[in-house]
């Protein structure tokens, strides 16, 4: 396949940036999968074992399994990093020693260390490379497995008067992204009814949001979110961020053709009626889907000329050049923004999202802080982003139930933000989440060790 080195490709992400599950469909794997492939990138086989490239600092839970061996890549052509070493991964310590938030000097662009023990990322892939889909990011992709017995306990929990909401838990709470299609099509193929339709009938409030977001699955589920936050009157600019943030060009691409294929209209196109001015510029940037993939090399010099421009562009001067720091950020890669933060604070003695607050003010700010967040640290974004929406008076429960159920899609990466919850904040996360909601059945996206031991074994 044009494009990619003959050893593989990058460690597939998955949702919200963190490692994909290991994957158990395909030849090697035991089941094989049913669909068409996105053009373009490698078939779902050649995806890197579960864990694989944390990136984390966090230490895992215990009882979890490690990270698999690393994938490696080819090196890049000699002299392409420089004794600095832009890029380049920290070397590693125990966990505890290191200090959140303070670079070794000189490693601009380095990823927050793996936990300890961790074999070493290897960076500097081919110039080139495509990120692939997240996992539940190609179109028509579903594991070819034998889904009845889960099935009939959808339909047995629900059949009669009451509705069993533990055992929908039990079926539903561990399912992967590619198993979804394959049990609502069992469901409708033995039962002749829609899963979907019968799990809305049978509960309500914010359960029935988080069933029905796991039912759509992350790429459907990302396109109702983007509906909901664009219909009727204003816009929910955090579920726009949510969604929009962050993202590769892969599953930019997906969104957007299943967004046109459900509404008949384009993404670009609503939110173009939702937005204006400058904001409406910002987000045609990032509907774009140009950013630099993540394979591109982080050159210093490049990221040296980003540091100058967005200080001209902001604390330099009177008055914000809002539109070039939306460009450069907005394009470039989760590793180049995080050197280009690391260097502004190294090279101005001021982090640069203090700098986005100071010199920007409501969405603008919350979006472009958003992303100088997913650069630097994807892991501690996502338990900042959860306790965002528990702070105060009132908790903002659509927020909560998308943000808990896009991190339950990969239990190693929702294991790794609690244990960044707890290193921020000082309590639990799962305690947390059930102090502040009258629904504890808000656990079962956040997996206790026991039942994630459950399901890895699976693997």
């Amino acid at each position: 396949m044009q494009g990619y080195p003959p050893q593989g490709y990058p460690p597939q992400q998955g949702y919200g940036g963190s490692p994909a599950p290991p994957q158990k469909y395909g030849q090697q794997g035991g089941y094989p999968l049913q669909g068409q492939h996105n053009q373009g990138y490698p078939p779902p086989q050649q995806q890197p074992p579960y864990g694989q490239s944390s990136h984390s600092p966090y230490p895992q839970q215990q009882g979890y399994p490690p990270p698999q061996q690393q994938q490696q890549y080819n090196a890049p052509p000699p002299g392409q990093y420089p004794p600095q070493q832009y890029g380049a991964p920290p070397p590693q310590q125990p966990y505890g020693q290191q200090q959140y938030g303070q670079p070794p000097p000189q490693q601009y662009g380095a990823p927050p260390q793996a936990p300890y023990g961790a074999p070493p990322q290897q960076y500097g892939a081919p110039q080139g490379v495509l990120t692939p889909p997240s996992l539940g990011y190609v179109l028509g992709q579903a594991a070819q497995v034998d889904m009845s017995a889960q099935a009939d306990m959808c339909r047995k929990a629900m059949k009669g008067l009451g509705t069993d909401e533990a055992a929908l838990i039990r079926v539903l709470a561990h399912m992967p992204p590619l198993e979804i299609p394959t049990l609502k099509q069992t469901f409708s193929q033995r039962h002749r009814r829609s899963l979907e339709q019968d799990v809305e009938k049978e509960v309500s409030g914010h359960f029935e949001m988080c069933l029905l977001s796991i039912l759509r699955g992350p790429l459907q589920n990302d396109v109702w979110l983007l509906n909901k936050a664009l219909k009727g009157a204003g816009t929910n600019e955090a579920l726009l961020n949510e969604v929009l943030i962050g993202r590769s060009n892969a599953d930019m691409k997906a969104i957007k053709q299943v967004y046109q294929s459900t509404y008949h209209r384009t993404l670009e196109h609503d939110v173009r009626d939702d937005t204006s001015a400058k904001t409406e510029r910002m987000f045609s940037m990032i509907l774009s889907a140009s950013r630099q993939e993540e394979s591109a090399p982080v050159l210093p010099q490049s990221v040296d000329a980003d540091v100058t421009e967005l200080h001209r562009a902001t604390e330099a001067k009177i008055g914000t050049e809002q539109l070039t720091v939306c460009a450069i950020l907005t394009n470039r890669s989760d590793s180049q923004i995080r050197a280009i933060a690391q260097a502004y604070e190294h090279k101005y003695r001021r982090s640069l999202e203090k700098v986005l607050v100071s010199e920007f003010a409501g969405h603008m700010e919350d979006a472009l802080v958003q992303m100088v967040r997913c650069g630097a640290d994807r892991i501690m974004r996502d338990a900042m982003a959860l306790e965002d929406a528990m702070a105060g008076l009132g908790t903002k429960d659509d927020l909560l139930v998308a943000r808990v159920v896009k991190i339950h899609w990969n239990p190693y990466h929702t294991q790794q933000v609690k244990a960044a919850y707890r290193q921020r904040y000082g309590k639990d996360l799962l305690t947390r989440i059930k102090g502040e909601t009258r629904y504890v059945k808000f656990r079962f996206t956040l997996t206790l060790s026991k039942k994630i031991n459950k399901l890895t074994r699976n693997y």
